[in-house]
């Protein structure tokens, strides 16, 4: 089986940009396309989110993200991909979802990260739960 995906909290900035560098001795990728997910102050009913609570059925949801893998490398031609989803306790402004894409040209590398978002969206079982202000709610 590949990489574990589900990580606890956040996805860390040195975490995007240590994966920016690792690529970068391999030449003959001319494209990488990031998408980053973040949690977002969403108001409902007067409430204000101060963060989201993830969880997942976490081998099946490993699985999934590896059968999304396998389906992205059959149909587009990319070179790389990596793939990192918060589960537990992430605050408003953090990193909860990291997709990074690497191809020989842009366009592919496009439209494979919109696909891998899109499937991760509608296949894996993994939820939120909005924690508002005032819920007290404690951060570790």
């Amino acid at each position: 089986m590949s990489k574990k995906v589900l990580i606890e909290g956040p996805i860390s900035p040195e975490k995007i940009a240590k994966s920016i560098e690792n690529h970068s001795s391999k030449t003959g990728i001319g494209a990488h396309n990031i998408f980053l997910g973040q949690v977002r102050a969403d108001k409902h009913e007067g409430k204000i989110v101060e963060g989201i609570e993830y969880s997942a059925y976490e081998d099946m949801a490993e699985k999934i993200f590896h059968e999304i893998r396998e389906s992205i490398f059959e149909k587009y031609d990319i070179s790389c991909m990596h793939i990192y989803h918060s589960i537990g306790k992430v605050k408003v402004g953090e990193i909860s979802l990291f997709v990074f894409v690497s191809s020989k040209h842009r366009a592919v590398s496009y439209e494979a990260s919109r696909d891998v978002v899109e499937q991760i969206k509608e296949k894996t079982p993994i939820w939120k739960k909005e924690i508002f202000e005032g819920e007290g709610w404690h951060w570790v």
